[in-house]
């Protein structure tokens, strides 16, 4: 069954089982690797894309629910990684391993795009479940905190 939505603005349609997960059809099928497969039970924040602006888990979301909606993935954040939180984390030095960061990245858009000015507590409170295994997680925080104040200016 061919399953018709948007990625990245741009649109697409691939003929997958409407039971396949999102992120083995962004990662096999439309070769989008930045988004990452780690736990497969949608706890652990690493396969975290947006659909339709709010932050999803693509390992527990069947193609079929973004039927005619509009995905976006790291690789739609910016089309050279110069969106405030991709720099964010490069000056905060936050990738140690950095298999989890794009889902720690697409989470924290949907923050500032809803809050520009969040506090140390909101950040926190709006990450949690967005894991890092490295534990790089006070830098994760200092570059939300950057993005944030650079994008007042």
């Amino acid at each position: 069954m061919a399953v018709h939505f948007s990625v990245n603005d741009r649109p697409v349609s691939t003929d997958v089982d409407p039971n396949t997960m999102l992120v083995w059809v962004l990662r096999e099928h439309l070769q989008l690797t930045g988004t990452k497969f780690s736990c497969g039970t949608g706890v652990c924040g690493a396969c975290t894309v947006h659909l339709d602006g709010q932050a999803v888990h693509s390992c527990v979301l069947p193609v079929s629910a973004v039927v005619d909606k509009s995905v976006t993935t790291i690789e739609g954040l910016s089309e050279d990684n110069s969106h405030p939180l991709q720099q964010a984390w490069i000056d905060e030095q936050v990738p140690q391993c950095g298999y989890c960061q794009s889902g720690q990245i697409m989470q924290a858009a949907t923050l500032l795009e809803s809050n520009e000015s969040p506090t140390r507590q909101e950040i926190v409170s709006h990450m949690d479940g967005n894991l890092c295994r490295c534990g790089t997680y006070g830098r994760i925080i200092c570059a939300i905190e950057r993005a944030a104040a650079e994008g007042k200016s």
